[in-house]
């Protein structure tokens, strides 16, 4: 395309798009907390759905956008010559061609309008799920006579009715329609299966699945089809159905029941006069309870009250969207950013899964995305976060690894999504870094202290080993050889995590890679493969916890007797560091000190004395790293593959080069300023692309590396091989902003942001997506962890808004570029519970380096004058008393 694909309308992230029909794999997101989900293309196709087992329209996937022919269609009878689909779905491609088409979005809601001028009529529809929970999917239909002449038709209402599992799809599809019974309503019908069909064990089903339609002065359908084997007829289909085209009406004796079912709603003949419109509510839903469904169309039957659920829906997601909002005069960044802001709520609630891009999942979010996706929830309320901070260490268990899949309850956690037994050795990196940023915000170190169960399943020594003991009779949390149940402190979890790792070595004395780490494609190395950079990561955490023991209150810490095999140091043998035996046969005791169940017991350690352990193994780590990683080539080399073999760097006259690899040693501090000038020259030589202007996830490493992953066996330049992938760009911008380095970070964050609204190339609706391909198509939107961190660098990064153990530090590292608009550049957060706006005054528009912080008026009083320095704090106390109105506006002088 030439053309941008869409563009913003107003302050409030609404877009238009005149060419969002030209696009097969185009689809957006509905939804609301209960969780009720959807994804709905330019021409209504797309699936409704409850969760993996409770799909109302047929689940697709990326390519099944195209290749579907079922949809919300809408069909106007106009004779027999003159069929039209006013959702663009019908055989007649050409005809299509010609209609007018204009796509409005907002969130969270979609509208479609189409102008068939050889016929003379024009059609809107409107999509959304009200934001009151309710389980349904309005869709709001006007037809309006826009020629000069009065038009006679006949319309229908065409739903097809999958009502069953995701599973069923390709496994007994046939078989599961025979379970089908549909009822007959006055306005639509309820498909009721008498199973959910399952060979491990059939259950009675409880779920209805309904269409229900009305006009706009109440009336029902005038006939109902039941099935798409009548609506269709045998020589039609869902494009082309015999019902419509042939005009027919059901017939009472055709079977019913036990077929695939149809949601096909024909309404009674209208005549409308030029300018003249008549409307349609179609509500299409999943029930528990028949009688509830009757009551729903008594909430929407009007044009007012679909405007008001509307109105409110539109409400709910503004107020997300507006959770930290931005004022930089760019109004395209500005609206863009309210769509990156709703992303972490989205994967709240579809998790890794139900929109067409993620077919591999069954609902409930990975270890890994639940941390990352709490970063932003601490930003915005970290009262809210605490109890699910909480709760996710639950999922921890004593061997450092933990549940990969958490559910929708409070301590629901699965080994797996997939029943596969798998460690992925990065996992107990994450929970620290949104802890540590919980305690900033919130002041609340306490929470360390929390006593909480380790996670116990069957698998034991991070999944080399099975407990044949163990069966659900047992529960889900470790006990004592008394079999009572042990909890260890929130901190005692984290030291776990660490600990374990930092023994957990590889024959080059890094961590293990064990399955994969963040990068799921490195998961053929199990045996011999270690990833260097999250050896970066752990070594930063070890330094992390030692402040936060330093933190605390407390002389002496209470940890798990067991634990004090891998707290070495404290010990009259303490372990050599320089040998991967030495440390594997200390990991090996451990594990056999808490293979099936613990002593219970506690020993009470020396704050200083732990404190000096843990920075010990930190500082021996970066040491390690420093001396071993850097390679002559100018960068670090961040995995050995499972042969033992270096991956990065030259090999004959091919280089390799990942980012990953360098992000983690600048982010942990162990690289020093010399080398990360370096490493940026060198990431833009080898892995920016000058045509789509972003930074590439590696370099092409020009063969596959089947003692690595999988990755590299993917085409060059697509997901993990090579391809634009946004978390690692923004842990890349973050890591440099946070050494320091704002100008480099700034040009990755921008090249992701015009990446990301090059909608003339990436095909995509404003978003932040899991990756840009080759060619800069944005690929796998709307549920990815990129979101959170690009929040979180932008906050506590960019502006430098960032809680310091409850107080408020400010230290921005904005740069000219940013001001290029304007002199003045705003941020609206909260911060201890307080709304702020925080406003840069930079009048000269110098650049970062060149400015420094001057004064601070808070509410329109000074609050510090005749200043020069870069980063001003302010106490949590003294915050709480000045910030005493709705919106606190805090400007910062910068000169």
């Amino acid at each position: 395309m030439r053309e941008k694909l869409w563009k913003f309308t107003d302050d409030k992230g609404t877009f238009v798009s005149s060419y969002a029909n030209r696009i097969n794999s185009l689809y957006f997101p509905l939804c609301n907390s209960l969780p009720f989900m959807s994804s709905i293309t330019p021409d209504l196709k797309g699936d409704i759905k409850k969760d993996y087992n409770h799909f109302l329209l047929e689940p697709v996937s990326r390519i099944g956008l195209n290749n579907s022919k079922a949809s919300r269609n809408f069909w106007v009878y106009l004779g027999p010559k003159t069929i039209w689909s006013a959702t663009g779905v019908s055989k007649d491609a050409s005809a299509i061609k010609k209609e007018g088409f204009k796509l409005e979005a907002g969130l969270l809601w979609h509208k479609v309008s189409r102008i068939n001028n050889r016929i003379g009529l024009k059609a809107e529809i409107t999509s959304f799920i009200p934001a009151s929970n309710e389980a349904l999917e309005v869709m709001y239909v006007k037809i309006t006579n826009v020629c000069a002449r009065s038009i006679r038709f006949t319309p229908t209402a065409a739903i097809p009715i999958y009502g069953r599992s995701a599973h069923n799809l390709h496994d007994h599809r046939h078989v599961t329609s025979l379970l089908n019974r549909v009822k007959k309503d006055r306005s639509g019908v309820i498909l009721k299966p008498t199973l959910l069909f399952d060979e491990a064990g059939h259950k009675k089903n409880d779920t209805f699945y309904f269409v229900l339609g009305v006009d706009e002065k109440s009336r029902v359908p005038r006939h109902i089809f039941l099935s798409q084997e009548e609506f269709c007829g045998m020589g039609g289909d869902l494009e082309a159905p015999k019902a419509v085209f042939e005009n027919t009406v059901p017939d009472k004796d055709f079977p019913s029941q036990g077929k695939e079912a149809m949601g096909a709603l024909r309404f009674q003949e209208r005549v409308l006069a030029p300018k003249a419109f008549c409307s349609y509510l179609i509500l299409i839903g999943i029930s528990k309870e028949e009688d509830k469904i009757k009551t729903l169309l008594n909430r929407f039957n009007g044009a007012e009250k679909i405007k008001k659920s509307l109105k409110l829906t539109e409400n709910y997601w503004q107020k997300n969207s507006g959770r930290i909002c931005l004022n930089t005069k760019n109004k395209t960044f500005d609206n863009w950013l309210r769509w990156v802001n709703i992303q972490p709520a989205l994967r709240r609630i579809f998790g890794c899964s139900y929109l067409p891009d993620f077919d591999y999942g069954k609902g409930g979010r990975g270890w890994r995305d639940l941390w990352q996706d709490c970063l932003y929830l601490t930003l915005i309320d970290p009262k809210e976060t605490r109890s699910m901070l909480t709760n996710n260490f639950c999922g921890v268990r004593i061997d450092g690894s933990n549940a990969t899949i958490i559910g929708s309850k409070p301590a629901e956690f699965l080994a797996d999504r997939n029943n596969i037994s798998r460690t992925w050795m990065d996992h107990g990196a994450w929970p620290l870094l949104t802890t540590r940023l919980y305690i900033d915000q919130s002041a609340d170190i306490k929470v360390v202290f929390e006593k909480l169960p380790y996670f116990k399943d069957k698998h034991l020594s991070r999944n080399q080993q099975i407990d044949e003991n163990w069966n659900p009779r047992y529960g889900t949390s470790l006990k004592t050889r008394d079999k009572k149940v042990y909890k260890g402190t929130l901190l005692e979890h984290l030291l776990v995590e660490n600990l374990v790792q930092f023994f957990n070595v590889g024959p080059h004395n890094y961590i293990r890679l064990e399955n994969a780490d963040w990068n799921d494609g490195l998961d053929m190395a199990a045996r011999s493969g270690e990833s260097v950079a999250f050896t970066c990561f752990y070594a930063q955490n070890l330094t992390s916890l030692s402040e936060l023991v330093e933190r605390s209150a407390q002389k002496n810490i209470a940890v798990l007797q067991e634990l004090g095999i891998l707290i070495d140091s404290l010990s009259k043998d303490p372990v050599n560091y320089s040998s991967p035996a030495a440390k594997q046969k200390a990991l090996n005791k451990y594990f056999e000190a808490v293979r099936y169940e613990i002593s219970g017991k506690k020993i009470s350690l020396p704050k200083d004395k732990l404190i000096r352990d843990l920075k010990r193994k930190a500082d021996w780590l970066g040491r390690h790293i420093q001396r071993n990683a850097w390679l002559k080539e100018g960068f670090f080399n961040g995995y050995y593959d499972n042969n033992k073999k270096r991956l990065e760097g030259r090999f004959g006259s091919r280089l390799g080069m990942t980012l990953t690899g360098q992000v983690f040693p600048i982010m942990s501090g162990i690289a020093v300023d010399k080398q990360i000038r370096t490493v940026f020259k060198n990431a833009k030589r080898y892995l920016w692309d000058k045509d789509i202007g972003g930074f590439r996830l590696n370099s092409d490493f020009g063969r596959e590396q089947l003692t690595l992953g999988r990755a590299f066996s993917f085409i060059y330049g697509d997901k993990e091989n090579g391809a634009f992938f946004n978390h690692m760009s923004v842990m890349f911008a973050y890591a440099l902003y946070s050494r320091g380095f704002a100008k480099e970070g700034f040009r990755v964050l921008d090249s992701i942001y015009a990446m990301a609204t090059a909608s003339e190339k990436n095909r995509i609706y404003p978003c932040l997506p899991e990756y840009f391909d080759s060619r800069g198509c944005g690929m796998y939107s709307y549920l990815t962890g990129s979101a959170s961190w690009f929040m979180f660098t932008l906050l506590t990064q960019v502006f430098g808004i960032k809680g310091e153990y409850g107080n408020l530090a400010i230290e921005p590292k904005l740069v000219r570029a940013q001001f290029k608009d304007s002199s003045q550049i705003s941020i609206s957060a909260s911060f201890a519970g307080k709304n702020i706006e925080i406003k840069f005054i930079n009048t000269a528009k110098k650049d970062f380096g060149k400015y420094s912080i001057r004064k601070l008026i808070l509410n329109k009083k000074d609050l510090a004058q005749d200043l020069n320095q870069r980063r001003f704090l302010i106490k949590r106390r003294s915050f709480l008393k000045l910030c005493n109105k709705k919106i606190n506006l805090i400007e910062v002088i910068l000169d």
